[in-house]
């Protein structure tokens, strides 16, 4: 991607709207030349991203709506929230029930999706705006977001401080840094939920993209989309994604866990958490997305419950297969299953992850 040499990305705020009486922010982050991103300071939204193709034209490669008018209508409890770029929390995915124990003592939650806790919950973190500052460094611009989730936010326990950082910098690396901390025993697993479409939201689906996921197994699940069992090895199966396969390809296969998933909604469990987990690339456009995380799982979802009611910033509906997501993240129903990596969080200690998205052409 061309940009210039001396350059240095730079962030730009400015109002995007209001609701009731609250201002909604936009924060523009660009990186002369090569990426632009703009930034939510509601749920912390990837709103748009613009990234340059093999012949330089620029397209936004993410789902969402062009007013806050869109956002604010898919962020009511009623509305089978579709979380375009969003910041999830407090605990991204799924927990069994709505329900979890800890330390012996149990704890009741929101559920908002045939009796489990989805994303957090009716009211997650989402659904809120945030505190946001803007900052510039070295070789890069962001801006930082932070929010105080009460005891018994969604019915989950403690007091938790949160603070994420959006920064992109001058390789055009998209990084989202998360950072915790309680005064009371509770589970905490954050992620942003952006779809893709890296020939350019609205052009149609994503099938033909070539996805790679450097995972040997998945985790099976139910009829409510909850984990049953250790994860599975992915080799023999549709699953397998180990070297660059087309979405589309296996995507309608006779498999149980796709019939289950309407598609691809499943979280991988990375082979080494730290280190490239993924690559998607549209080979018309030749858009490259790569993704990093410290995150030990990654959820994929093919967009499958994508509807056309849902008209996106260009103007064009939305189909299934609009957009996929790659939801760095713990495993689903973790505070339930002792058996998966940990979720829980205690006072004096510090959540911190981080997962780094990087456009590139090939």
């Amino acid at each position: 991607m061309h940009r210039s040499d001396t350059a240095t990305p730079t962030v730009s705020p400015e109002l995007f709207g209001r609701i009731g009486d609250t201002d909604v922010h936009r924060f523009e982050l660009t990186n002369p030349g090569g990426v632009t991103a703009r930034i939510l300071d509601l749920g912390g939204v990837i709103q748009s991203l613009d990234a340059p193709g093999r012949d330089g034209e620029m397209k936004n490669v993410v789902l969402g709506f062009p007013t806050l008018d869109g956002y604010v209508a898919n962020n009511r409890p009623d509305a089978g929230r579709v979380f375009f770029g969003a910041l999830i929390g407090r605990y991204a995915n799924r927990i069994g029930g709505a329900a979890f124990t800890l330390d012996g003592v149990e704890h009741k939650l929101s559920a908002n999706e045939n009796g489990n806790s989805l994303h957090g919950g009716v009211a997650g973190f989402d659904t809120h705006v945030w505190q946001a500052n803007p900052f510039t460094d070295a070789d890069g611009a962001g801006v930082r977001l932070s929010h105080v989730s009460p005891d018994g936010d969604q019915g989950f326990p403690g007091r938790v401080t949160v603070a994420v950082t959006y920064r992109l910098d001058t390789r055009n690396r998209l990084s989202i840094g998360y950072r915790a901390e309680t005064d009371a025993p509770t589970v905490v697993n954050l992620t942003n939920h952006t779809y893709w479409n890296l020939a350019g939201e609205g052009s149609g689906g994503i099938y033909d993209h070539l996805l790679t996921i450097r995972a040997g197994a998945y985790c099976q699940v139910d009829d409510a989309l909850i984990p049953v069992g250790l994860p599975a090895p992915v080799g023999g199966t549709p699953f397998d994604f180990r070297e660059p396969t087309p979405i589309g390809a296996r995507i309608d296969a006779p498999h149980p866990q796709l019939l289950l998933g309407h598609g691809y909604d499943h979280n991988w469990a990375l082979d080494e958490p730290g280190s490239l987990a993924a690559r998607a690339h549209d080979l018309g456009s030749g858009r490259v997305l790569s993704v990093w995380t410290t995150q030990p799982g990654l959820q994929f979802y093919s967009g499958n419950f994508l509807t056309p009611e849902l008209i996106g910033t260009s103007g064009h509906p939305y189909r299934r297969g609009a957009g996929f997501a790659l939801e760095a993240q713990h495993f689903p129903d973790s505070p339930n299953r002792p058996d998966f990596p940990s979720t829980v969080l205690r006072p004096g200690q510090t959540y911190e992850h981080e997962t780094v998205y990087e456009l590139s052409i090939g």
